[in-house]
């Protein structure tokens, strides 16, 4: 199946991903654009339409004639469930009702979060779980046919939150923020685009987890070799960072942002879903009903950003879903 797909957050680190690989797939493209514009070297049938998850009037140009859509517009930063669940829950349910009230819905992606597996251990976490759960309600009994994907942690060409933390490790300085024992996924950003393409190309429906095939996941220490070996040095020396040191940041980061009001990304909640000690995933529900499989591990993966020609600074690099 090919014809016009609707993406939202198709200027972050994700949708530009999925945005080409479904230009390449054949689909056309037509993406919601907020502040920013798409990279000019995309190629193929490419139209923006420009607007917010709480512009009507955007959204319903953006629904026309379309024949999919793929939500993947979130929010990542706030300080509290309300800097959260505007885009996370109410943005889902906004553009769910507008696809439904279409005389044919569109297939509908929701591009989620492993997070919302455990809602209770952060706002974003249970913002997450709140749109996966409102686009089910809407979608039960209707002609909408809805898969939700819960990617673990994402990296790749353009990421800005892992990339720091692997540039870290591959200058000799292993931070060790979760804790011993914890294993989570990963997954590279042109993994997570392939599954999208072969959603849209199946009938297939429900929630997917989804990692890069390895079994098990990575420890800490996992992670921490590999980049090592990638960036062709020794392993780096090990820095435990204990979770009371982790959590008194968290608290006095969420005060600063507060108190001057801006978006953190470190807060008490994001230390309990670092902390958490399993973020591990299995990718055989969507490997039995698309096909799909993952290409690129770890080490694969980090050639391209921490080998020798790879980026070794923040420069030049846009933000995530």
């Amino acid at each position: 199946m090919t014809g016009t797909v609707a993406v939202t957050g198709a200027t972050g680190f994700v949708g530009q991903a999925i945005v080409e690989t479904l230009l390449r797939s054949g689909w056309r493209v037509r993406a919601l654009v907020h502040r920013r514009g798409l990279d000019d070297t995309l190629t193929g049938a490419l139209e923006t339409v420009s607007g917010g998850l709480g512009d009507a009037a955007a959204l319903v140009r953006l629904l026309e004639d379309a024949d999919a859509v793929v939500h993947v517009a979130g929010k990542v930063r706030g300080r509290s469930a309300r800097d959260f669940r505007p885009v996370n829950a109410d943005g889902v349910e906004r553009l769910a009702r507008l696809a439904l009230a279409r005389s044919r819905p569109p297939r509908f992606i929701l591009i989620s979060s492993l997070a919302a597996r455990e809602p209770g251990l952060s706002h974003y976490a249970a913002s997450k779980r709140e749109g996966e759960t409102r686009l089910a309600g809407l979608a039960a009994g209707s002609a909408m046919r809805c898969a939700v994907l819960r990617p673990p942690a994402v990296y790749g060409p353009g990421d800005r939150e892992l990339l720091p933390l692997f540039q870290t490790m591959a200058r000799g300085l292993a931070p060790v923020l979760g804790r011993p024992g914890a294993r989570a996924s990963l997954l590279h950003v042109n993994d997570l685009a392939a599954a999208v393409a072969k959603l849209l190309a199946s009938e297939a429906e429900g929630t997917y987890e989804l990692h890069d095939g390895t079994p098990g996941g990575y420890s800490w220490e996992d992670i921490a070799a590999i980049v090592a070996a990638v960036a062709g040095r020794r392993s780096g020396r090990r820095l435990m960072v204990p979770g009371m040191l982790l959590r008194a940041l968290a608290g006095l980061n969420l005060a600063a942002a507060t108190l001057l009001r801006y978006q953190p990304m470190l807060t008490p909640g994001k230390v309990r879903e670092l902390r958490h000690p399993d973020w591990v995933c299995d990718n055989t529900a969507l490997t039995r009903d698309t096909g799909w499989r993952p290409a690129i591990r770890l080490r694969d993966g980090l050639q391209p950003l921490l080998g020798p020609s790879g980026p070794r600074t923040n420069e030049g690099i846009s933000n995530v879903h």
